[in-house]
């Protein structure tokens, strides 16, 4: 296998995983790609590794521009498997003279890979001269574990970007400019609503430091660890970033539900065609055929999130609780709610779905709406007027 030039001393010596479709409960219908860089130099440098099974693939790649042993310096940005499982064997092979990684870097690695790798520690700030360039080190803690950093080859202005810029989408074609944009966009989308909306607090004070401290204006080109490299619009994925990190909400409202009979399905399909009529967008997300990863995903621009549930055993549907558990986790802001579902002889579950949007700190702009058995027409009607209720208080709440 052959490694791709990227610019005039960096070469991309990754891995193309086509078959990947799940990371840590995460839908990954395109694949991935697992990407590391080989800088030349007087001191050849790896930037990171690639997930232990892709090892040979790698080393394939490096072998194409240089003996592998004649690498100097390896740098991990991050410590994540994906990046780092592949690290032992290298070093094994390479025997660089140093590896470098950030102070989390060393200790996940260490309690992770179990290998005495001798590993540098790095901060914001230092920088590392690798003979006719220099590699300057800014911690990128939480974006997204507390090890994360990134790299910038000071003479190309490449910014080696480990997770952050990234997205799970297996391409040959390695730049953005060759690839189209309604191809990736929804797995950029997808990748910043799963991965980083967690920590977009944290998104926004990188941006603001990065652009504040001069870093951004340094960059040419940016090289994530996941998906193709940015060369010819920086702008773009660092405006798309500055966007999702605000969760700024538009007039949308996303629907996520089960049924068991039907009946929850004929409350929820009223519902759409209220907030229809009121004017907002509505993504109806039926759990049956549905990923938790896809639904987080639309909530990214949403305005409201709208569940709804049968009752199953006095429980909520189990799809259900599957769902709000990993929405739980990504602490979405801005959101209004409400929750439906039908019941046989024991409502009170449905009340819980109301318990669980509070406990996620989404604002409830109506009661449950609480349907015995199979909706009648005059259920029906309920259920739309209350779609449009709910239509009325989102235009409200963009309109403050």
């Amino acid at each position: 296998m052959k490694a791709i030039k990227i610019s005039e001393k960096v070469y991309w010596v990754g891995a193309i995983d086509w078959n990947l479709r799940d990371f840590h409960g995460y839908s990954t219908k395109r694949g991935t790609t697992y990407n590391a860089y080989l800088v030349l130099g007087e001191k050849p440098t790896l930037i990171d590794t690639v997930k232990e099974h892709f090892y040979d693939e790698m080393m394939s790649r490096i072998s194409s521009v240089i003996d592998p042993k004649k690498i100097k310096i390896i740098i991990s940005n991050h410590a994540e498997m994906d990046h780092s499982g592949a690290l032992p064997k290298t070093v094994a092979a390479i025997k660089p003279e140093e590896v470098y990684a950030s102070t989390m870097g060393l200790k996940n690695i260490d309690l992770q890979l179990h290998e005495n790798l001798k590993i540098k520690t790095v901060k914001t700030g230092d920088s590392i001269d690798i003979g006719g360039d220099k590699i300057t080190f800014y911690e990128s803690r939480m974006l997204h574990w507390p090890d994360s950093m990134v790299s910038l080859l000071e003479g190309e202005g490449v910014l080696f970007s480990n997770d952050i810029f990234g997205m799970h989408y297996a391409t040959s074609k390695l730049f953005d400019d060759e690839n189209d944009e309604k191809d990736w966009i929804y797995e950029c989308v997808k990748y910043y609503a799963n991965i980083i909306t967690p920590y977009s607090d944290i998104a926004l004070k990188f941006l603001d430091f990065a652009g504040a401290s001069g870093l951004l204006g340094k960059v040419k080109m940016i090289a994530p660890d996941h998906g193709f490299i940015w060369r010819k619009d920086i702008g773009k994925i660092v405006d798309l970033y500055k966007r999702f990190a605000t969760q700024k909400f538009t007039n949308k409202a996303v629907i996520v539900y089960d049924s068991m009979w039907g009946s929850t399905n004929k409350l929820a399909e009223a519902i759409a065609e209220g907030l229809r009529q009121g004017g907002t967008k509505v993504k109806v997300m039926f759990l049956h055929s549905e990923h938790r990863s896809d639904v987080v995903t639309e909530l990214l621009d949403s305005g409201a999130l709208i569940l709804g549930s049968p009752v199953m055993n006095s429980n909520l549907f189990p799809s259900l609780g599957d769902a709000l558990f990993y929405i739980k986790g990504m602490r979405f802001k801005n959101l209004i709610g409400a929750a439906f579902g039908s019941y046989g002889w024991a409502p009170a579950p449905i009340d819980s779905l109301t318990k669980e949007l509070e406990d996620m700190k989404i604002e409830i702009v109506e009661p449950a709406l609480k349907i015995n058995f199979v909706p009648t027409e005059e259920d029906l009607k309920k259920a739309e007027e209350f779609g449009l209720r709910i239509s009325q208080k989102l235009a409200e709440k963009m309109n403050d």
